[in-house]
């Protein structure tokens, strides 16, 4: 065909669509983000359907119905027992910043040898960035509201998500079905069929027991943080539950904050607050993560770095967290595919 080889052909031909394929993704983003954002839902939500459905005769639609009843029901009562404190913590942590960096305090934090001699002057810097933060930050957070209700872009996805995660709820089962029935060939039909299943598996654990950690986290850092004596310990703790989705950096990312406030509040309590850190991470890594995750991601640390990395540079924040799942379904598709390879490769002629 016009002087180029067949095969040759076929591989320019498949990397064309790849590359395609890549960049069709790359441009609808936002839509995949919002449809993952509800599969994690429905992951969140399955359990609790199930239960109820036993209750309600098989009917999984009336199940359904009640579990978004009782969903919007605990979103309104923690909305109002919680959040206005975090809030009002927030707030007035931003408000008292600048004159926390500029305090007495600040000025007894050990530095390096040579960084002594501009100390007055990173003082100068940390609370000039402390003034700035308050201005743009605390407006932010007393108009939170306004800004949600007025902003479309923001509505959008907060009513898409809930929409998507009732038919993935209801109608999930069947759309498996459909998917692995488009493939005619029996052997590929059955590999279809693993790879949803194993995706099913990775999913629902590392899912369910990032939210279990969540709560975990949150109810850990506000109390011992209490118990130590450190301020905007709410705050704190949901911040700590926020970034336990992402993974790696969102840890690290907990423990600067929390030497920051500790030195601008309570200095002589930072050696407790570090310790408490690494026996928390240490308790978390070794005993719940392995507890809660059975099946395992068993992704390589510096993999799971880079997949961070790069879902912030395609997603930001969203694109952070959904990074290891997809790290994770790439690996069973890889596996699952290599595997039918060398059976078929296997099978006598």
């Amino acid at each position: 065909m016009l002087g180029i080889e067949k095969r040759a052909f076929r591989i320019a031909w498949t990397v064309f669509l790849l590359f395609l394929l890549i960049t069709v993704i790359y441009q609808i983003r936002e839509t995949i983000l919002v449809f993952a954002a509800a599969i994690f839902c429905s992951y969140i939500l399955s359990p609790t359907v199930s239960l109820v459905q036993q209750f309600t005769t098989k009917r999984r639609g009336t199940a359904l119905a009640i579990v978004y009843v009782l969903l919007i029901g605990a979103i309104v009562g923690v909305g109002f027992a919680i959040l206005p404190a975090i809030a009002s913590q927030a707030t007035s942590l931003l408000t008292r910043l600048p004159s926390l960096v500029a305090g007495a305090q600040v000025s007894t934090i050990p530095l390096p040898g040579f960084l002594e001699p501009m100390r007055e002057q990173i003082i100068v810097a940390l609370q000039k960035e402390a003034t700035n933060l308050e201005n743009s930050a605390v407006p932010l957070i007393q108009q939170a509201g306004s800004r949600l209700l007025s902003g479309f872009s923001l509505v959008l996805p907060i009513i898409l998500i809930p929409i998507f995660s009732f038919f993935f709820l209801k109608d999930g089962h069947e759309m498996k079905e459909a998917f692995v029935a488009a493939f005619r060939d029996m052997r590929t039909r059955a590999t279809a069929e693993l790879i949803m299943e194993d995706m099913h598996n990775v999913l629902k654990n590392y899912i369910r027991a990032l939210v279990i950690l969540a709560l975990i986290s949150f109810g850990v850092y506000s109390l011992v943080l209490k118990l130590i004596g450190i301020p905007y310990e709410l705050l704190i703790g949901g911040v700590a539950a926020v970034l336990e989705f992402i993974p790696v950096i969102g840890p690290v990312v907990v423990l600067a904050i929390l030497i920051v406030l500790t030195a601008v509040t309570s200095i002589g309590k930072l050696i407790w607050v570090v310790v408490f850190w690494v026996v928390y991470r240490f308790f978390q890594d070794y005993v719940l993560n392995p507890l809660l995750m059975r099946a395992g991601l068993e992704l390589h640390p510096l993999l799971v770095l880079f997949g961070v990395l790069a879902g912030d540079q395609i997603g930001g924040v969203a694109g952070m967290f959904f990074s290891v799942p997809v790290l994770a379904i790439l690996k069973v598709i890889y596996l699952h595919m290599s595997t039918a390879g060398v059976r078929k490769d296997l099978t006598p002629a």
